[in-house]
């Protein structure tokens, strides 16, 4: 990817964007613009709908109000398809490993073979690249997911909780990748409840409390000064209802 290939996608602009199931307000009135480079992390304590706005973003749910723009253009197909998604619980095909990240490649490439190979080898997968993928452990299965993300080349990547559950090493091995992605132009939304994972990885923080984006700001001024006691009481560790 060449730096600044996110550019036509961004700003991100949403307005007013209102979910609603089984008669609760789950996203409410939310309305941000993320229109710099780098990773923008959503974090917040759970159920403050982190997941469910990051679903909205990439159009996988309707909002039942409100709207989503990415690059001045109301979220469609052609958007989606400039995007790639990673969630949480890795999904992947029936497939063999290879098989997984061959199957996103162009298939007009005379050079695929040799080109799932390097991606195999980056991720640090090629030794399994015959094994089924659903035998791998689970975190080869996410560094797998994410390598076949951006195998696909989107202009954003939009992740859900990635590293939970991971062990040390694979959450680094993540985070690397992630810092490398960033440094070649590639627009990053990560949710995440880990404030370590965040005051790594963040240029820009998104906090959430109850269905609502309560406070958006550089990651480094987030951190030494939050604005809001939602974000207060979450960063000095206490419990956020």
């Amino acid at each position: 990817m060449a730096a600044g290939g996110a550019s036509a996608l961004l700003p991100l602009e949403v307005a007013s964007l209102g979910f609603t199931a089984g008669g609760e307000t789950l996203i409410d009135r939310v309305s941000f613009v993320i229109a710099e480079p780098g990773i923008s992390v959503i974090m917040g304590p759970n159920g403050a709908g982190k997941s469910l706005l990051l679903r909205l973003l990439h159009g996988l749910l309707e909002p039942g109000a409100g709207t989503v723009a990415w690059g001045g253009r109301p979220l469609d197909a052609a958007a989606r398809r400039r995007q790639a998604m990673v969630f949480q619980k890795p999904v992947l095909m029936r497939r063999s490993v290879a098989g997984n990240i061959d199957f996103v490649l162009p298939r007009r490439r005379d050079d695929r073979r040799a080109r799932c190979d390097a991606i195999l080898r980056e991720a640090g997968l090629y030794r399994q690249r015959r094994q089924p993928a659903r035998l791998l452990s689970g975190g080869e299965q996410q560094r797998l997911a994410l390598a076949r993300a951006l195998a696909t080349g989107p202009e954003v990547l939009l992740l859900d909780e990635p590293c939970a559950s991971l062990d040390s090493g694979t959450t680094l091995a993540i985070e690397n990748r992630l810092q490398a992605a960033r440094a070649s132009g590639l627009k990053i939304v990560l949710v995440t409840h880990d404030l370590g994972q965040a005051r790594r990885l963040a240029d820009e923080i998104l906090f959430m409390h109850r269905g609502r984006i309560v406070e958006q700001q550089p990651a480094a001024a987030f951190f030494a000064a939050p604005r809001s006691a939602e974000a207060r009481a979450y960063v000095a560790g206490k419990i956020v209802l």
